[in-house]
């Protein structure tokens, strides 16, 4: 059910001025349910690939319960807020709500598909990954890929405003 004022349309792929936000983004609160049905949140550079309409999160497999709470309920949202994080112009806000899935068949380089992803937005990267052996248990990665379902986008950056509502199909 809409509150009256907003808008409720359907995307087969988010427009530019949403994946611009994405793509430049250097980090979201990505949020889990808990298996007490409490959410969690926990600031993450997020990696959004364009092509496939794919957003990914890493997260290290060491003592992450993020991990097993996706694992038992995939609902996760990511919300795009943060001004000094978000490196587009005109500033924009989005939520974005989706199912999620933890990639663990390869903890050791799976992640590493990601790499082109993660240098844009963080170019020193290549300095931590050169010594990802003296840190073997940061590099011990699994890959979070979240199929968006719903977007709630604020596109002038006002969040006191009634937000577009946009169901990902």
């Amino acid at each position: 059910m809409a509150l009256p004022g907003m808008d409720i349309s359907s995307l087969r792929e988010l427009p530019p001025e949403m994946r611009e936000v994405l793509e430049n983004a250097l980090v979201c609160e990505f949020t889990v349910i808990s298996p007490i049905g409490r959410p969690i949140t926990h600031p993450l550079l997020p990696l959004y690939d364009a092509e496939d309409g794919r957003l990914f999160v890493t997260s290290s497999v060491l003592f992450s319960k993020k991990l097993d709470h996706i694992k038992r309920n995939p609902k996760i949202s990511a919300l795009f807020s943060n001004r000094a994080g978000i490196q587009v112009t005109p500033y924009r806000i989005l939520l974005v709500k989706g199912d999620a899935k933890v990639g663990e068949q390869d903890i050791h380089h799976g992640w590493e598909r990601l790499l082109p992803l993660w240098r844009k937005k963080e170019p020193y990267i290549d300095n931590f990954v050169k010594m990802r052996y003296a840190l073997p248990l940061f590099w011990e990665r699994s890959v979070v890929e979240v199929a968006p379902t719903k977007v709630y986008a604020w596109l002038e950056g006002d969040a006191a405003n009634q937000p577009d509502i946009y169901v990902v199909k």
